[in-house]
């Protein structure tokens, strides 16, 4: 009976081991998708407009496969940065917003592209707080990584 039961046991534990994966067959994405704005818009410390018509722009790029993208216009009256924020501009006094320009949205990637190029036409609104404002880009992969990337730009009369 001890025979059978060792015999029992070495097959199952034989089995479960033959069973079990290296992980070799899955590669794990590790890598954060890309926003370029070499050649896009806004550049930092861009001047809109109010009642103007823009083309947003930027180069976005991932290693397996874009998602989505969004972009967010706020106003940056209080002074606060970001993380992710390049060169910063020269800013404006301090100010409570009365009627501010609010912009965030999000759209999707059409499946198996690892590049796309954001074009968001954007008209400012007439009656608009002019001054400080930020201008932030993300893109998310397919696997839930996270680019981001902000400027600084001032909406102007």
């Amino acid at each position: 009976m001890k025979s059978i039961k060792y015999v029992f046991l070495s097959t199952l534990c034989l089995l479960f081991l033959a069973s079990c994966s290296n992980g070799d067959d899955t590669e794990v994405d590790d890598e954060k998708p890309s926003i370029s704005l070499a050649g896009g818009f806004p550049q930092s410390c861009s001047e809109l407009k109010r009642g103007e018509t823009y083309v947003f722009k930027a180069l976005v790029s991932d290693n397996v496969g874009l998602a989505s993208y969004s972009l967010d216009v706020h106003h940056n009256f209080d002074h606060h940065t970001h993380d992710d924020q390049g060169s910063q501009c020269g800013l404006s006094a301090i100010k409570d917003a009365e009627n501010p320009m609010i912009f965030m949205e999000n759209y999707a990637v059409g499946s198996g592209k690892t590049s796309y190029e954001v074009t968001i036409e954007l008209t400012i609104p007439q009656d608009v707080d002019t001054g400080d404002y930020h201008c932030a880009y993300s893109v998310t992969d397919v696997t839930g990584w996270q680019g981001r990337t902000s400027v600084d730009v001032k909406i102007v009369e």
